[in-house]
């Protein structure tokens, strides 16, 4: 059993080195193989290929340009009453932090409920709670 496997590992050392040394010696070089990648090919696959669960549907829905489970940065609002600052929910209300000045440390918190647009008591800025349904 071990001879036949020395065998055929001298043979394609054999082989490798004949390649080797007439790649070297030839006048003409030997065209490069096209690098082939995906799974039909028995490659490694893109991870798109090889996602599945909740990474695959985070990936097909970032493809149509949706996120439906609000990973990216949310969109700026002015805060005014014509331009407020959306809030999605899957409840007809929510609790709201306000940071009301840019380098301030405490947080208004005050209850959001779905309808009109509501103005945080410190600042005065508005929000919105609008309806916001999972994918699963």
């Amino acid at each position: 059993m071990r001879s036949v496997s020395v065998r055929m590992a001298a043979r394609l050392l054999l082989r490798s080195a004949t390649r080797a040394a007439s790649a070297v010696y030839s006048r003409q070089p030997r065209p490069a193989q096209a690098l082939v990648r995906g799974l039909a090919s028995g490659g490694i696959p893109t991870d798109d290929e090889q996602a599945t669960g909740l990474e695959k549907v985070v990936l097909e829905a970032s493809k149509r340009g949706t996120d439906p489970y609000n990973i990216l940065k949310p969109k700026e609002y002015a805060g005014s009453k014509q331009d407020p600052h959306i809030v999605p929910s899957i409840t007809t209300k929510r609790i709201v932090g306000c940071v009301c000045e840019e380098d301030n440390t405490a947080v208004v918190w005050f209850w959001l409920h779905q309808g009109e647009a509501q103005r945080c008591p410190s600042c005065g800025a508005y929000y919105k709670l609008v309806p916001h349904e999972l994918p699963h």
